[in-house]
């Protein structure tokens, strides 16, 4: 797995190899990507962007936005091995002081954070319904900026009711993977 673009193009990243994570594939992250970048319909800049990862795994998007321009990206990862890799991902690739890891489930997160963000991707398992749980509490607390864009990375299958919570702009089907981005409600 590498990084596609940016400062970093071309260097690669280590992941994890097991069934309970499931790497972002190059292509699906690319075309995220270009959406962000050349979509009129949705505020993508990731240029000096504060972006929170939310289930983040060893790190493939939070680390692809580091590359392109992001002034700070916050890992949240409950899996410890899925962590450890992640840090080490940040300290071969030199980017530990844009970014911070917490370890921990995704809905412990939000009582202590105060800071705003203007990204937020959420690529939790195919199989958890529990992020939409993260997502009200996002909402409640209101840590996100005026001009922001949720980005979430489901099953094309999944019949997710996500109108409670945010307002989907755009869907694009990738093989397996459906693509959500909208704004907060």
């Amino acid at each position: 797995m590498r990084i596609i673009s940016g400062s970093l193009k071309g260097k690669s990243i280590n992941f994890l190899k097991n069934s309970t994570t499931r790497p972002l594939k190059d292509a699906v992250r690319e075309n995220i990507f270009n959406i962000l970048k050349h979509s009129n319909l949705i505020n993508g800049m990731i240029d000096n962007a504060n972006i929170l990862d939310l289930y983040s795994g060893t790190g493939s998007f939070g680390l692809e936005c580091i590359s392109r321009g992001a002034k700070k990206v916050t890992f949240v990862e409950h899996d410890k091995d899925a962590a450890n890799i992640l840090n080490k991902n940040l300290i071969k690739l030199n980017v530990i002081n844009k970014a911070s890891i917490i370890n921990n489930k995704v809905d412990k997160i939000f009582k202590k954070k105060t800071e705003k963000f203007d990204i937020f991707f959420f690529d939790p398992p195919f199989a958890d319904k529990e992020f939409k749980r993260a997502l009200n509490l996002i909402k409640t607390v209101k840590i996100y900026n005026i001009k922001h864009v949720v980005i979430i990375h489901r099953e094309k299958k999944a019949q997710d009711n996500l109108d409670a919570f945010v307002d989907i702009i755009i869907s694009k089907q990738y093989g397996r993977s459906k693509i959500i981005f909208g704004v907060f409600n």
